[in-house]
């Protein structure tokens, strides 16, 4: 394994590591904003994939097309079924070949061994970590994260890389959960925002943040006390709203500082701080820099 690791879902033919596609992907490359999850989109067409030796856990979500795929894998072959929605899962280790039949857009994310054996141990779970073959499965849950997380790379990530994280710790915890051949037992939180309307209160920050937002705005729009909110909302991601809106307000800077269409003042008032001073201070806390001399630095 060579020391860097790769920046794409890759596999290993004939001992060395290569892109597991080729093919096509729609918009280009996705930023990756995690350390140990690698996510692709594809236009697949008809073609066969040489046999090939994973060295991750790897997914597959069939975004459309319909067409079977046909595998071999550990002295055994199989023809599958497919329609929008079926996934395929992985593991390490695996050798195996494909063939798909027809054409098809999928999503493919690969997830490295630390990330589920350090989530495994958050979760005081000792043993290995090992997960069966499923050429076809059927997970709602799980098709709703990939759906999810493939939504918002396709958008370059509007809602921050918190909730990108966020999107990674609920995949590794569903995996150990619900496919580990021991299952991690996943204790229950109280006092935590369901992902739809920790994305619902995400929505409303991004629009809003030219505005002098409050607490009670958020917790309005969420139906939810101040104090209920502020609470599950740091139970749920770590941070208070305060410091999780801060820094979506120092990342919109940036943005438009990158763009050299405004002035640090317009900057300022675009992004919801009450006066230059206020920005200048914020930003310098944040960054290291004043906001002039990072957007000549960026140049």
């Amino acid at each position: 394994m060579p020391a860097a690791a790769p920046s794409r879902i890759s596999v290993l033919r004939n001992n060395e590591l290569v892109p597991l596609l080729t093919s096509r992907q729609p918009g280009g490359p996705i930023i990756q904003p995690w350390r140990d999850v690698l996510l692709e989109q594809h236009s697949v067409r008809p073609s066969e994939i040489p046999e090939h030796e994973h060295h991750e856990l790897c997914m597959h979500l069939q975004l459309t097309g319909n067409a079977n795929f046909e595998w071999w894998s550990a002295g055994r072959n199989g023809i599958e079924k497919t329609a929008p929605g079926s996934l395929i899962l992985i593991p390490p280790g695996t050798r195996d070949r494909l063939r798909w039949q027809g054409a098809s857009d999928r999503l493919i994310l690969s997830v490295r061994p630390g990330a589920l054996r350090r989530k495994a141990e958050e979760l005081d779970s000792a043993g290995d970590i090992e997960f069966a073959n499923r050429w076809s499965l059927h997970d709602a849950p799980l098709t709703n994260l990939l759906t999810e997380m493939g939504r918002e790379a396709s958008a370059g990530w509007p809602l921050g890389a918190l909730y990108a994280n966020l999107l990674e710790t609920s995949l590794t915890s569903h995996l150990l959960q619900r496919h580990a051949a021991n299952p991690v037992r996943i204790p229950s939180i109280k006092g935590k925002l369901p992902m739809p309307r920790l994305r619902s209160a995400f929505e409303f920050i991004a629009d809003n943040l030219h505005r002098d937002l409050t607490l009670d705005d958020i917790a309005k729009h969420l139906a939810l006390s101040p104090f209920h909110f502020a609470r599950e909302f740091r139970n749920t991601t770590g941070q208070t709203p305060y410091q999780y809106v801060l820094d979506q307000r120092i990342a919109r800077a940036k943005q438009l500082l990158k763009l050299r269409t405004h002035s640090v003042q317009e900057v300022t008032y675009e992004t919801g701080f009450q006066s230059p001073a206020h920005f200048v201070r914020a930003f310098h806390q944040r960054v290291g820099t004043t906001p002039g001399a990072w957007r000549e630095g960026s140049m």
